[in-house]
């Protein structure tokens, strides 16, 4: 019987029981979903949007999302109930890299990747880029890929339109160490063992046993 105020359980060694009956541990789910613009990063709209739960399975409902993505972007979303990973991807002083493609208007010069790269003051502090390619012309404008270690709101569309290159798509592609690959908008897949692993590496905890 624990009478000690903070004792700590170590998962799969101790037996933890309540009025007698066993207490079992969630299990560790981590999704990914290509979301589809358009789609709130919510659990519910007031407004009656489609929310990116509606696009889950029944066992996905309980989980978090990790880091926003507001209605017109469109990409990688990790979602899970591995709380203290979460944490610390979102976190800014873990510095977890985002890698996002983006169509914008104009054609970017290399003045104007340096000054993404340097970074440009916003109205709620200074935002740079990490790195900054040009991957080509498009129809209307240019495509871009650019990797941020924060994770504000609408940072990238706000750094972009400051440097006079408004928005006409974004795509989130990269979270940290896990790539949306080949996923079609609108479906999800589980992560790997080998996904969740590097993730847990990259915020720099150790391996679940």
């Amino acid at each position: 019987m624990v009478k000690t105020l903070g004792t700590k359980v170590l998962p799969g060694q101790d037996r933890v029981e309540l009025d007698g009956a066993l207490v079992v541990g969630s299990r560790i789910q981590w999704v990914l979903l290509n979301k589809p613009k358009g789609v709130v990063t919510t659990r519910q709209d007031p407004e009656g949007r489609k929310t990116v739960y509606d696009l889950l399975p029944p066992e996905a409902q309980p989980l978090r999302y990790v880091g926003r993505l507001d209605l017109l972007t469109e990409g990688l979303l990790l979602i899970t109930n591995d709380g203290e990973v979460l944490h610390r991807l979102t976190h800014p002083s873990f510095e977890v890299e985002r890698e996002y493609q983006a169509w914008v208007q104009g054609s970017p010069g290399r003045g104007t990747v340096r000054t993404l790269e340097r970074g440009v003051e916003l109205d709620d502090g200074p935002v740079r880029a990490e790195r900054v390619l040009v991957e080509g012309p498009t129809r209307e404008g240019t495509r871009l890929s650019l990797v941020l270690r924060e994770g504000r709101n609408r940072e990238v569309r706000r750094l972009l339109e400051a440097v006079g290159h408004p928005v006409l798509r974004l795509r989130r592609v990269r979270f940290g160490p896990v790539r949306l690959g080949n996923l079609r908008v609108g479906e999800w897949r589980t992560l790997s063992t080998t996904e969740i692993r590097a993730l847990r590496d990259s915020v720099y905890l150790e391996e679940q046993k």
